[in-house]
């Protein structure tokens, strides 16, 4: 009965979010009208945040999974089952929901990302991933 996590798998899977996270500073840092006058910033942003929210949810569900919290039906409830657990703070638990809702828009419903939107979350919502990080390695390699 394996109950403990793979924190280099873990490791890795952040190690590649920060990879990305670099990729998204330097995006950030030009003008709204620099960033959508070319569409390689657009697919590169739409795919850096796809890619660093499914770290992120592979992240959440190997926790779940590990350490049997519970069997979600959605990456929204292995979020929830991370709150519940006390993995996560309701604060980071909101973000991440509003994440995972996010992605699924870029998958599923491409057309309806917009470009300020896109520029907005560039702007304003990066930093919600090192809330992750912190709030989940402060639990995570404290208890093992």
């Amino acid at each position: 009965m394996q109950n403990n996590l793979d924190l280099d798998k873990i490791s890795l899977k952040m190690k590649y979010i920060r990879e990305c996270l670099s990729k998204l500073e330097q995006l950030k840092k030009l003008i709204y009208q620099d960033f959508i006058a070319d569409f390689r910033n657009i697919t590169s942003c739409k795919y850096l945040l796809q890619t660093s929210i499914e770290a992120i949810i592979d992240i959440c569900n190997h926790i779940v999974s590990r350490k049997k919290l519970g069997k979600p039906s959605s990456y929204s409830d292995t979020i929830k089952i991370l709150l519940e657990n006390s993995y996560i703070s309701t604060n980071l638990a909101e973000k991440l929901i509003r994440m995972v809702k996010f992605r699924n828009r870029i998958v599923h419903l491409y057309l309806e990302v917009d470009n300020q939107t896109l520029y907005e979350i560039l702007q304003n919502n990066l930093g919600d991933f090192e809330l992750f990080w912190n709030e989940i390695s402060s639990k995570i390699f404290n208890e093992e």
